[in-house]
């Protein structure tokens, strides 16, 4: 720009119209160079955020023999956007793969475990939902579950709820989960220990207020009692306490995860992620890389559509409550669904 500019003072021969092309040209090439620049950063961001999300086909593997699927209302909305009933089936995985787990507690390669198990009802309409959450130490019948060499496992009864993903992986959980509860699982999620704590973290942290002292050194926690602002690390490990509290029972750690659940979708309410970008591009990069979905959500278009659906669904419509269980007789570290109480919670998901 300063060479054209120089070129024209010399000349005096009245070359402006050439000069003010040869200005308007240099413009018009920074311009579209920023524009090829954006779109291709776009492009690479949307290509790079869709192939973070892993998938598994559970719809084909299950086949038709599960419970059936809820019909929606038929509605004279025109809104694009779907507005039915649905049942989610979510699992943070105590996954044993990589480095950021293992550094935040997942341990060897040898597997994974479902941590912690929540339905969450979508009521219809998509402004309420009831989240139910399963401990982990439940004993259930697993079902015959299809294994990804073509066999199948045999039935086991009374065994841990949490077995049935160790030993099957979601298709086994999800199978499980509906034998458990008579309710058809829509759609799939999962994400793992580094994927909560990135998302915490992305997020700024989350508020989250402790009734109790809590100092567990296996889930590396130490909180005094009160109002705290934690970190993904800090987070995750209140997600996963259960030594420091109560009874030191998987319950105990379940009414810390609601709490955390609640606090999180306040959070995420509360933060301008449309107008940040680059916020809104670290969060969206924090869940897809740690995410497993169903193939129905397996795209960036199909997790925003989904999303953009809940836009009316607050925290305070969002109810969490556990499957009514009671000590195992077999064991009195172990606990069983206590009827008829669990089976009238299902079929009001239904």
């Amino acid at each position: 720009m300063f060479l054209v500019v120089t070129e024209h003072d010399e000349s005096g021969d009245g070359s402006e119209p050439l000069v003010r092309r040869r200005v308007l040209k240099a413009v018009g090439l920074t311009l579209a160079g920023v524009l090829v620049l954006g779109i291709g950063t776009a492009g690479w961001a949307y290509w790079h955020l869709n192939h973070n999300i892993r998938s598994v086909d559970i719809d084909g593997a299950l086949g038709d023999n599960r419970p059936a699927k809820v019909l929606p209302t038929p509605s004279s909305s025109a809104s694009p956007l779907p507005t039915g009933a649905l049942n989610v089936l979510v699992l943070g995985s105590d996954s044993r793969s990589g480095k950021a787990n293992a550094e935040l507690g997942g341990g060897d390669s040898g597997g994974a475990r479902s941590d912690t198990a929540m339905v969450v009802h979508i009521d219809e309409g998509r402004t309420a939902a009831t989240v139910v959450s399963i401990p982990r130490d439940t004993l259930v019948t697993r079902p015959s579950c299809p294994t990804p060499s073509g066999g199948t496992t045999s039935v086991a009864y009374g065994t841990m709820f949490n077995s049935a993903y160790a030993l099957g992986g979601p298709v086994c959980a999800v199978k499980t989960v509906e034998s458990l509860t008579g309710v058809r699982m829509d759609h799939y999620l999962e994400i793992d220990f580094s994927g909560f704590a990135k998302l915490v973290d992305a997020l700024g942290g989350v508020t989250v207020t402790t009734d109790e002292d809590i100092d567990d050194d296996q889930s590396h926690l130490h909180l005094k009692a009160g109002t705290h602002l934690l970190d993904g690390t800090h987070a995750l490990g209140l997600a996963r306490t259960r030594h420091g509290i109560g009874d030191g029972s998987d319950l105990g750690r379940i009414g810390l995860q609601q709490k955390l659940v609640k606090a999180l979708l306040e959070q995420i309410s509360s933060t301008s992620l449309p107008t940040s970008p680059a916020k809104l591009y670290q969060v969206a990069d924090a869940v897809t890389g740690s995410l497993t979905t169903d193939t129905g959500l397996d795209s960036l278009g199909e997790l925003t559509k989904f999303g953009q659906s809940l836009g009316s669904l607050s925290a305070d419509h969002v109810r969490t409550v556990m499957m009514p269980v009671v000590t195992a007789p077999s064991d009195a570290n172990r606990v069983v669904a206590r009827e008829p109480e669990a089976g009238e919670l299902w079929a009001s998901l239904k």
